[in-house]
């Protein structure tokens, strides 16, 4: 992937990024283009393609912190977080999984609460589900 096809992809998630964390457009444009001339000069340190985005953010993310340091200015870590991150950092898979399991039917809710959650073998579920809740 080039830069720029990085530019097109992704130049405007970025963008929107740095304006919630700066709260200046010119700004952000100053440090999107900082952005980008090291996504440039890096891209091809890049091994795996399926995580150049959480990689462009990063540097987006390293580049935001480079200019508070620079303006003397603190800001606490998570306001550098994504959204994404803090629902990553928040939830679980079991955490998301017992929403799911509230919504379905008790016949499908327990074996997939016993297998899933409380790690019993589906196989031993299947003969003998109810002496599982002795």
């Amino acid at each position: 992937m080039t830069t720029n096809q990085v530019w097109n992809n992704y130049s405007t998630d970025l963008k929107q990024f740095i304006i919630s964390k700066v709260k200046d457009t010119t700004i952000a444009d100053d440090i999107l283009q900082e952005t980008f001339i090291k996504i440039h000069t890096k891209l091809h340190t890049l091994k795996d393609l399926n995580k150049l985005k959480s990689w462009i953010f990063s540097i987006a993310r390293n580049s935001i912190l480079d200019y508070f340091n620079s303006q003397n200015k603190t800001i606490e870590a998570p306001y550098l977080e994504s959204d994404n991150e803090l629902e990553e950092i928040m939830h679980t898979e079991k955490d998301c999984l017992h929403g799911i399991l509230k919504t379905l039917p008790k016949k499908y809710r327990d074996p997939l609460f016993l297998s899933d959650i409380k790690g019993i073998k589906q196989n031993e579920i299947a003969i003998n589900p109810t002496a599982l809740y002795l």
